[in-house]
């Protein structure tokens, strides 16, 4: 395989991934860096991916601390593995926050199941629970939940590519433009 067709097939295993919930890059890890400048790492579900842009996209609480910590710094690496295949892709970039009640956040919202917009009611993450029974035909109960969802845009400016093989493994490194763009990729030492 060239470089570009490495990168056409992470892009597309990336796309795979967010319209398949068996995929093994369906949930990936999104780090970040809190207010104290300590690494943050968790799990997110991959939701929409687009690769000729280098875009992906999240789901989030708005009142969670990953919220806060994107919000102070949008610098963000996204490491998925995939046992099978035995692949890992890091991806490097920024997200951008799209909050309650804004277009974006509205538009995925309307995508969502039913039982999925109920992880979004109840209170804030990582508060100590009582767990009760929440009633998502209550229509307030809807309107609160739908008042904390956010939606996180991922762009990607790096590609880290790395195929752990029997023998000689393999690593390369893309890097892409403001649009998204292939601007440069080069093979690594793994």
């Amino acid at each position: 395989m060239d470089l570009t067709d490495i990168d056409a097939s992470a892009w597309a295993e990336l796309e795979t991934a967010a319209a398949n919930p068996q995929s093994a890059f369906r949930y990936l890890n999104l780090c970040s860096v809190d207010t104290e400048m300590r690494p943050q790492a968790r799990m997110v579900v991959l939701r929409g991916a687009d690769r000729s842009v280098r875009r992906l996209e999240f789901h989030t609480d708005s009142r969670s601390s990953k919220w806060l910590e994107l919000s102070a710094n949008p610098h963000v690496t996204v490491l998925g593995f995939s046992a099978e295949s035995r692949l890992q892709l890091r991806l490097q970039g920024k997200v951008e926050l799209h909050g309650p009640g804004s277009g974006g956040a509205d538009a995925a919202w309307n995508r969502l199941a039913a039982q999925t917009r109920m992880t979004y009611v109840g209170g804030p993450p990582g508060q100590e629970r009582a767990f009760e029974t929440i009633d998502m035909a209550e229509p307030a109960a809807e309107v609160e939940a739908k008042a904390r969802f956010g939606l996180l845009i991922f762009r990607a400016r790096t590609l880290d590519w790395f195929q752990l093989r029997q023998q000689d493994n393999r690593r390369a490194l893309f890097c892409y433009d403001e649009a998204g763009a292939l601007s440069s990729c080069r093979w690594l030492n793994p």
